[in-house]
This record gives C-alpha cells, sequence and structure tokens, in this order.
C-alpha cells in the first residue's frame, strides 16, 4: 500500500517538473519553452516581439536580439494600467506574445494560426493564460498566438505630431503580425493562414486592422466578436481635447498639442494612467473608455495606421477584404447597465446620451433623446427597476448596431463570405451575466463577452462544465481558422449548416443549445437607430 502511495505521488510531483521543449530559432535568437504539466500542448510564454520605443506615445522599437538561450517561461507580463481606484500595475516592457502549439508541432507540420487580441477596453486587459487558456482550441488542431499591446494613454494618446501621433497601440499589435509572419513557420505554423479573432476592443483592433493598409497581408480571414470600429466608444474625435482633460485633472489648461506634450512627457507612469477624467453623465461606455485609436494626420516620416473614418473607408470599400465571421451576445448591454448605481441611476437622461458620432443640432438632439426614451423606457424615468430596458439600449447602440452595419458595408464589397451570429446560450459558464445585480443575472441569454468563456478554459474552473458547448464553439472557430468555413462538415455535433448572409436574405446564425437562424435586424428601436445614424453620422473628423 505504502508502494501504491509513493507511485502515485511521484506521478502528481512529475507534472510540476519542467519539460524543455526542443529549442527554437527566431530571427532574435534561441528560444525554449515548456510542455504543459498535462502534455496536451508546448507554450512558449512571454517571447518579445518588439522593444519598447525611446521615447512614449510612439510606434514601438525594432524587435530584441539576445544572445545564448532565452527561456520563454514567464506567465505574468502585463501592459501598464489602472486596477480599481488607484492601483498601477504591468510593465513598460510589456511587448510580448504567448505561443501555444500541438505537441507534434514541427517546422514543417503548417497548423493554421489564430491570433487572440484581448479585450479590456484598450485600458485594461492582458494576454493572461489564467483567463485565456490555449487547451479548447489547440486541441482542435491550430495554433494560438495571443498577444500584449500597449493600452490607454502610453497606447492611444494622439496629439496628431511627429512626437506623438496616435495608435501606438495598434502599432505594437501590426509588429506583433509582422513577428508571427516571420517566425511562426519556426513553431509549426502557417504563416499563409493567419486568423485574426478577438472581444470587445480585441474585436474592435481587428475591425481597424482591415481597415489599415499597414496590416495588409498580416492576416488572411477574421473572427470579430461583439466589437467594431464604427462603434461610438471605438475612435477617438478631437483627440487633442481628449488629452487635455486629462492634463486638465493635473491642474494644466491647455489644448495646444506641444503643450500637452511636454506636459504628458513629463508625467509619472502612475499620474499618467491613474489619474481618471471625470464621468460625463449618461454615457458609462464612453467615461470609461477614452484613449482609443484615431485617425492620424499626414505627418512626414511616419506611417500612419488609419488615415480616414472606419464608416468612410468601409463604405468605399478601402479595406483589406478577407473571409470574417461577425457577430454579438444577445443581451451586450447586461453587463453595462449593471455599472450603474442608485447615485448615477438619477442622471440618466436619454436626450444627453446621444453618442459622439453623431451630429445632429440640439433640437435634433433633443428629439432623438424624447424617441429613444419611448422605445426603449416607455416614456418611464430610469430606476433600478427597469435596467433591463437600459442595458438593451446600450447593447444595441454601443454593440449590436455598429456590428450590423459593418456587416452590411462588407456585404457590400468584400468578395469573401461573411458569417454573421448571435451567441445566445445561456449557460454554466456565462460567468460574466452571473456576477450581475439588479435581477440582471436572471435574464435569458448570454451578457457581453460570455462567449469568452467557451472558446478558452481557465485556470481554477473546472473543465467538465458545459463541454458539449465548448466543443461545439471550438470547432466552430476553429473550422473557420482551418477552412473558412465554421460548418464544414455537418454531424451530430454541428446539426444545422451556417450559410454566409448575403445581401438578398440577410441574416444572424443563433448559437445557442438549438441552432437557428435570425433576421439581421431584428427589433424597431434597432431599426430606428439605423435611420438616425443615416442621416446624423458624422462623417469629418
Amino acid at each position: 500500500m505504502k508502494t501504491y502511495w509513493i507511485i502515485l505521488w511521484s506521478l502528481w510531483a512529475a507534472r510540476l517538473v519542467r519539460q524543455p521543449t526542443v529549442p527554437v530559432r527566431v530571427t532574435g535568437g534561441w528560444l525554449r519553452g515548456d510542455v504543459a504539466h498535462d502534455g496536451s500542448h508546448k507554450k512558449y510564454m512571454a517571447v518579445p516581439y518588439a522593444t519598447h520605443p525611446a521615447k512614449r506615445f510612439l510606434a514601438p522599437g525594432p524587435e530584441p536580439t539576445w544572445l545564448g538561450m532565452f527561456e520563454a517561461i514567464e506567465e505574468n507580463v502585463r501592459c501598464l494600467q489602472r486596477i480599481g481606484a488607484s492601483w498601477l500595475v504591468g510593465q513598460e516592457d510589456c511587448l510580448i506574445l504567448h505561443i501555444y502549439t500541438p505537441m507534434d508541432a514541427t517546422p514543417t507540420s503548417k497548423y493554421p494560426v489564430m491570433v487572440y487580441i484581448h479585450e479590456g477596453g484598450f485600458y485594461e486587459g492582458s494576454n493572461s493564460r489564467v483567463v485565456h487558456g490555449p487547451h479548447y482550441l489547440v486541441r482542435k488542431g491550430v495554433i494560438l498566438v495571443a498577444i500584449n499591446y500597449r493600452l490607454t494613454t502610453q497606447g492611444f494618446i494622439c496629439l496628431r505630431i511627429k512626437e506623438a501621433p496616435g495608435n501606438a497601440g495598434m502599432k505594437d499589435q501590426v509588429a506583433a503580425l509582422k513577428w508571427i509572419k516571420r517566425n511562426i513557420k519556426e513553431f509549426g505554423g502557417d504563416p499563409s493562414s493567419v486568423t485574426l479573432f478577438g472581444i470587445s476592443a480585441g474585436a474592435t483592433s481587428i475591425s481597424f486592422h482591415m481597415l489599415s493598409s499597414m496590416s495588409k497581408g498580416l492576416f488572411h480571414r477574421t473572427i470579430i466578436q461583439s466589437g467594431s470600429s464604427l462603434s461610438p466608444w471605438a475612435l477617438q474625435f478631437r483627440p487633442v481635447f481628449m488629452a487635455s482633460l486629462l492634463t486638465k485633472v493635473m491642474g494644466y489648461t491647455t489644448e495646444d498639442p506641444y503643450e500637452l506634450y511636454e506636459i504628458l512627457m513629463n508625467t509619472s507612469d502612475r499620474d499618467l494612467i491613474v489619474n481618471r477624467v471625470p464621468r460625463r453623465e449618461n454615457n458609462i461606455i464612453i467615461s470609461e473608455v477614452l484613449h482609443t485609436p484615431c485617425v492620424e494626420h499626414e505627418i512626414e516620416g511616419v506611417e500612419p495606421f488609419l488615415t480616414d473614418l472606419p464608416y468612410n473607408l468601409l463604405s468605399k470599400g478601402e479595406y483589406n477584404k478577407v473571409p470574417t465571421m461577425i457577430g454579438v451576445t444577445k443581451e451586450e448591454g447586461l453587463l453595462f447597465a449593471n455599472m450603474e448605481n442608485t447615485t448615477t441611476i438619477p442622471k440618466l437622461f436619454f436626450e444627453k446620451a446621444i453618442p459622439k458620432n453623431l451630429h445632429a443640432p440640439l433640437e435634433i438632439r433633443k428629439e432623438i433623446g424624447k424617441k429613444l426614451n419611448k422605445f426603449y423606457m416607455d416614456d418611464k424615468n430610469i430606476t433600478t427597476e427597469n435596467l433591463l430596458n437600459l442595458s438593451r439600449f446600450h447593447g444595441e447602440l454601443y454593440f449590436t448596431l455598429p456590428t450590423l452595419e459593418e456587416t452590411e458595408l462588407l456585404l457590400e464589397s468584400n468578395c469573401y463570405p461573411v458569417y454573421s451570429y448571435i451567441f445566445s446560450y445561456d449557460g454554466w459558464r456565462n460567468f460574466l451575466k452571473f456576477s450581475l445585480s439588479f435581477g440582471l443575472n436572471k435574464i435569458k441569454g448570454a451578457t457581453h463577452a460570455d462567449d469568452l468563456f467557451y472558446v478558452f478554459d481557465q485556470l481554477f474552473v473546472p473543465i467538465f462544465f458545459e463541454n458539449k458547448m465548448i466543443d461545439r464553439v471550438t470547432t466552430m472557430w476553429t473550422n473557420f481558422a482551418k477552412y473558412g468555413d465554421p460548418t464544414q462538415q455537418i454531424s451530430d455535433l454541428l446539426p444545422v449548416k451556417w450559410l454566409p448572409t448575403n445581401k438578398t436574405s440577410p441574416h444572424s446564425f443563433v448559437i445557442d443549445e438549438e441552432f437557428s437562424y435570425s433576421p439581421l435586424w431584428t427589433s424597431d428601436s434597432l431599426k430606428y437607430l439605423r435611420e438616425v445614424y443615416a442621416k446624423y453620422r458624422r462623417k469629418e473628423d
């Protein structure tokens, strides 16, 4: 009996002993990773793809080089960001990526590559394995790469001058994609089969990459989950003014970009990131997401990431055309309505919540506000009792509407298939919805980013929850990465064919316990918002 327990203990302890991979030669030097403790995949952690620039707010520096063997084993690297009210976490030297491969991957394998761009509103988050575990995807025969990029002011201050042209965080992402194109073959990946996927700000990033000449040729398919470059929160309008709001909190009053630059360059990381612009009433999402991508001005010697408004580029067909999966969750807005409280709710009025990418006279804005109050609240005041109605406004305006509009614009000019979906499944892994209060956690369906938990495994979460739906979702996602078709073959697991949407009969594929189809436009309020944008969309920066 004693021998039996010794053997069991030895087997368990062996899982904790590092098993290095065969060394891999990349353009920066030699590196090696680890075999996962359960032997299911190989992992190369915190591989540097670029260096931090010599000065803040600029494009990333070149890929680093090193002598000797780089041990790619560090799992906890994140870019500078605020946690809570005043806690600064992360590091400046954060431009790294994680690579996860099947055990049999070799330089001749040519596995399809899936590159994940993390969520977090451009102000928080990372590629952490704690949330973005690779197991569900890699077991389907793909290579997963998860990248970091600079966030908040470090990544998205946009003064439109040579010293701070804007979009540093997006240029980090481009540098990561270029590194992947140069090096992924050495890990067993196919550089000619790269699928970008992401949720929320990650999805929005991918939408921007489709618009950028800088990103051309660096990816071949996209999966855009609950985000769009057309979202009201996605793009900075008047970015110099936005920077001035931050410096005003620090005690300065100027909108001169060069003066702002000097102030920001002489501000500590902590003050630059922890200082908060006061919330604008009625705009919980916009108030949190201040520093985002911007339209850059032409500057000699600076390659721009974005040269025009997303709507203009999409409507003219001036974008990188690739097969695309694009969709939302059924109840996107629950997560954001839950951020309100008894102090903020009495201050909420629809006419003050008209987003910044609409340009309408004051009287028209009041009229729009009244109609929105009628559509969503039935002319009643917003209270904790009817936050579900407010959540539907948040969800439709900030996520569903821009996603559907982007879908339609892609159908106008994209020669490749466009697969539209609604993730409606209500299961045990809808962790974000379960965390909500005000009774919002009892609403049927999925809220913003609930689908993340069916794509990735998470540390400390039992793997036996929702295995069938995890298998369904990851099979569709990886089928698309492999073949450009999420239901390449009908089976017991995937009994309904997911057809691309089209201009003649626009539809979305409903991902639920039973698969089905839904019209693209599902509510009168969505159709009204569509009409408002058709009349008053801002088409100049």
